[in-house]
């Protein structure tokens, strides 16, 4: 039997199951962009640089928020 790879972190409040991967995998698979302008990102309460999404890996119980513009008035 394969060993389950996934693991549990918070992004933005609510628990999410995450398989692994990079930041930047993270962010794409909600759904967003992750090179639309506007978009930012903390891990554990840090701002992580767009340019180390790629190589920031998150483990289990890390705490994401991911912000970006929405439209509206």
């Amino acid at each position: 039997m394969a060993a389950d790879r996934s693991h549990i972190i918070i992004v933005n409040g609510e628990a999410h199951d995450f398989s692994g991967g990079s930041l930047r995998a993270l962010i794409a698979g909600f759904g967003i962009d992750p090179d639309r302008r506007g978009v930012a990102v903390a891990l554990n309460g840090e701002a992580v640089p767009r340019a180390a999404w790629d190589a920031t890996r998150p483990v289990p119980g890390d705490r994401i928020e991911i912000v970006r513009p929405l439209a509206g008035g």
